[in-house]
């Protein structure tokens, strides 16, 4: 092993979303030799998207390198290149961790002082056991006035044993820490150290890269990236050889063939930036450009010689929608992008980088069938494509069954709710409506932690009425956990909704009229198309309703004339919310400017006309089915 293989560390990053990972990357880059690159003040530095700084999230994985001089510890006096890799901690994004921990040599597990273990902390514990890695434990947020951290370690201890870790992956080390604050301790009380014992802690516990330099290249491309001059960009890890620029390599590729080619040009990382370099050798993890068609998985060997690695494996979709165009009356008003054509064309370019998204053709050329790990993960490619200036509508999410030896199965998922003791009672009946199963039930200070099995479709749409039931008190996290004979039939909306049979633009004196009949999705003047979804009806039943009536003329004078006239504020939609609250009749129409939902058929007499069709076949198969 040379030297520069000695003093360098890749590790990961992982958690569950919101437990402060960025946050304690940020106190790592201030710490060291990449100080100079973070603005005084600057938060969340890796997340550089802006998707990631509104949502508080970290959507895409990123990898920086720094430089730092152990001060504590057996290897103090030690000169470290640390490869530090920020994952995505919501299960949404697992395709992102799977694929990066095969870049890494060690993991920091980090868990919320007072949350403790939850179920995408399971998640990507489970992927870095399966890899190998060996975890340091960070119990982040130990400032927090209801911090339990003895009691978080414990729980993290019986969560390895749950997975089936060796014994040197139970003899972890544990660093106390503040991500907020700057400080990462051996010792709970002792804060005046900055993160000098985190870094001591990768030091000892994360093994340097194994890999001979002089060996056959293997270069296995984990992500990728574009740049407007040089085209596509592949990162990944040199696991063997040395990587050279301007030289000639072989590219293994998915379907087993081979690709020649040339490397162009080699960046590694240093600090938050990229520099082009002449060489990286094994173990290292760096950037190449001049190979156009790489994709992820990939394998980039040396010329005469290719020996293709293992390629990345990804847990399959459980979620599918239709992406169409947008056929309303609106459409094309609003957006740049409005073909099938261009929406095409954008899915396939979000398939190169994105390996948890699947994409299929639709039943006309007009639209596709989208799959993916979660609805959030399909919500963020849609905000992502309509801040783009794509306008397009989607059907309602649906769940991907399989069938498991001859028996039809749908994915389930491992629930964390935590909610304040009042609202305990209405947020268990809506998960006993929605199919789940609790496990666990525990109170943690002054709010319920409950864990619950639950249908992957009975989630859809759980989120907003969980938060409307409890008054917003409450925490929801969830994630896969595998397949189950299906037993859960799912519910329509309990209410119905109110929809416009006129073109126009909404009145005032209308949407008063409307009031007491439930409430709006609109506002006065917007503009209003038949068949389009304006508020939600307090009864079960879908109610047609004009909001484009204007007050009548009249020639007599009204005591009511000078009254100011004030109405409810409608209630918005995001984007989530939307595709939440969709039917199976209904569509939610995307553009840059708003999000609507319509009747997949707008006008209401073909819309009665479909339903006596149904309704006729219906009877005409209960019929003969009595005659046989």
């Amino acid at each position: 092993m040379s030297v520069a293989q000695q003093n360098l560390r890749n590790v990961a990053i992982i958690a569950h979303v919101d437990h402060g990972k960025t946050t304690l990357v940020d106190a790592m880059l201030r710490a060291s030799s990449a100080a100079g690159e973070v603005e005084t003040g600057a938060e969340c530095v890796l997340d550089s998207n802006p998707l990631e700084r509104e949502r508080g999230i970290t959507i895409l994985s990123k990898n920086c390198a720094v430089e730092y001089t152990v001060r504590f510890g057996p290897r103090a006096g030690e000169s470290l290149r640390v490869n530090i890799i920020d994952t995505p901690g919501h299960a949404d994004f697992g395709g992102e961790v799977e694929r990066v921990l095969r870049m890494a040599d060690g993991c920091l597990i980090l868990i919320d002082a007072m949350e403790g273990p939850m179920p995408q902390t399971r998640f990507v514990l489970s992927k870095a056991l399966e890899v190998g890695l060996k975890p340091i434990v960070v119990v982040n947020k130990c400032d927090r006035p209801d911090a339990r951290p003895q009691e978080v370690v414990n729980e993290v201890f019986d969560l390895l044993i749950d997975l089936g870790a060796d014994d040197l992956a139970l003899d972890f080390p544990v660093v106390w820490a503040s991500g907020r604050d700057g400080w990462a301790s051996r010792t709970r009380d002792d804060r005046s150290r900055g993160v000098d014992d985190l870094f001591a802690a990768i030091a000892e516990r994360v093994p340097a890269p194994t890999g001979d330099p002089e060996a056959s290249l293997q270069f296995l491309v984990v992500n990728l990236d574009s740049n407007d001059y040089v085209g596509r960009l592949g990162i990944g890890r040199v696991f063997a050889g040395t990587l050279r620029a301007n030289s000639p390599v072989t590219v293994c590729k998915a379907d087993g063939s081979v690709q020649k080619a040339r490397v162009q040009g080699v960046k590694r990382f240093e600090g938050l930036s990229r520099v082009a370099a002449d060489s990286i050798a094994a173990g290292d993890l760096c950037l190449i450009e001049g190979i156009t068609d790489i994709q992820i998985g990939d394998t980039v060997c040396a010329f005469d010689r290719p020996i293709p690695m293992t390629r990345v494996r990804v847990d399959d979709p459980t979620l599918h929608m239709v992406f169409r165009i947008n056929d309303g009356p609106l459409g094309g008003r609003e957006g740049k992008f409005v073909t099938s054509r261009q929406i095409a064309e954008r899915l396939e370019r979000e398939l190169r980088s994105n390996v948890a998204l699947r994409v299929a053709p639709g039943d006309s050329t007009e639209e596709f069938h989208v799959s993916g790990r979660g609805l959030l993960h399909l919500g963020v490619l849609l905000e992502t494509m309509r801040r783009e200036g794509f306008e397009l509508t989607v059907g309602k999410p649906e769940v991907i069954e399989r069938e498991i030896d001859g028996v039809k199965c749908e994915p389930y998922e491992r629930l964390a709710l935590d909610v304040v003791q009042t609202a305990m009672g209405p947020a268990l009946e809506l998960l006993g409506q929605r199919g789940a199963e609790i496990t666990k039930v525990e109170m943690r200070g002054t709010r319920t932690h409950v864990e619950a099995d639950i249908p992957a479709r009975g989630l859809i749409g759980l989120r907003t009425r969980i938060l409307n039931a409890t008054g917003g008190e409450s925490v929801m996290h969830h994630s896969f956990s595998d397949y189950r004979p299906v037993r859960f039939a799912p519910k329509r909306r309990s209410n119905g909704v109110m929809v416009a049979v006129e073109a126009g633009t909404a009145t005032t004196f209308s949407l008063l009229n409307l009031a007491e009949r439930g409430f709006m999705f609109v506002s006065n003047a917007d503009v209003i198309y038949e068949g389009m979804v304006v508020g939600e009806h307090n009864r079960d039943n879908d109610l047609h309703v004009n909001v484009v009536k204007a007050k009548p003329m009249s020639n007599v004078r009204e005591s009511s004339k000078e009254a100011t006239v004030v109405l409810k504020a409608p209630r918005p939609f995001t984007l989530e919310s939307a595709l939440e609250y969709l039917e199976g009749d209904e569509y939610v129409e995307i553009t840059p400017s708003a999000v609507r939902i319509r009747k997949k058929i707008l006008r209401e007499a073909d819309r009665r006309r479909i339903n006596r069709q149904m309704k006729d076949r219906e009877a005409a198969a209960v019929s003969a089915e009595t005659s046989a």
